[in-house]
C-alpha cells in the first residue's frame, strides 16, 4: 500500500494527447519535479463533480504557486470520459486528467475498493498525495475510501 517515503510504482495509464488517445507510464506525470495527485472514485459521480474536483479547479493556482510543477487528477474510468469530465469541469491545462481504466494503477498502490454495491465495480479509493520526483511526501486518504473530507485542495495546501 501507498505510504509516506514510497516511491509510485510505474504502471500505465491513459491520457488525450495531441487531441488522441495515448498510453503512458505514469512515471512520466508524477516521477519527476513536485506533484500533486489525487484519485477519485469515479468521473461524473456526485462527490467527485462536486465537491473533489471543483477544488482542485477552484485552488490550482494556488496549489502551483507553492512550488508545484503539475496537478494529477486519476479515476478508474476510459479516456475519454476523463477528457470529456475536465471539459465539464474547466480543468483545462491547469489539471491532467488520467484514466486507469482497468485499475492497474490503482490496485499496485492498494487503493482499490469494490463498489459493485453501487452499480459501479472495481474503483479507487478517494486520496490525495504530493510527491516530489516520484516519491510520495504526504499521503491523504480519506477514511471509508468515499468521504470527501481529508483529501480536498485546501487539504493538500496545508499539506505542503
Amino acid at each position: 500500500m501507498v505510504a509516506v517515503g514510497s516511491t509510485i510504482p510505474d504502471v500505465d495509464v491513459r491520457i488525450i494527447e495531441d487531441g488522441k488517445p495515448a498510453v503512458v507510464p505514469i512515471s512520466s506525470l508524477l516521477g519527476s519535479g513536485r506533484v500533486v495527485f489525487f484519485a477519485v472514485p469515479g468521473a461524473f459521480t456526485p462527490g467527485c463533480s462536486l465537491q473533489h474536483l471543483p477544488s482542485f479547479v477552484n485552488k490550482a493556482k494556488e496549489i502551483s504557486a507553492k512550488g508545484v510543477d503539475r496537478i494529477v487528477c486519476l479515476s478508474v474510468n476510459d479516456v475519454f470520459v476523463m477528457k470529456s469530465w475536465g471539459e465539464a469541469q474547466g480543468t483545462g491545462d491547469d489539471i491532467i486528467m488520467v484514466a486507469d481504466p482497468a485499475a492497474d494503477f490503482t490496485k499496485a498502490l492498494g487503493m482499490e475498493v469494490d463498489a459493485s454495491a453501487f452499480g459501479l465495480g472495481v474503483r479507487s479509493k478517494r486520496y490525495a498525495l504530493v510527491l516530489r520526483d516520484g516519491v510520495v511526501e504526504a499521503f491523504l486518504p480519506e477514511e471509508d475510501g468515499f468521504a470527501v473530507l481529508a483529501s480536498t485542495a485546501d487539504c493538500v495546501l496545508d499539506a505542503l
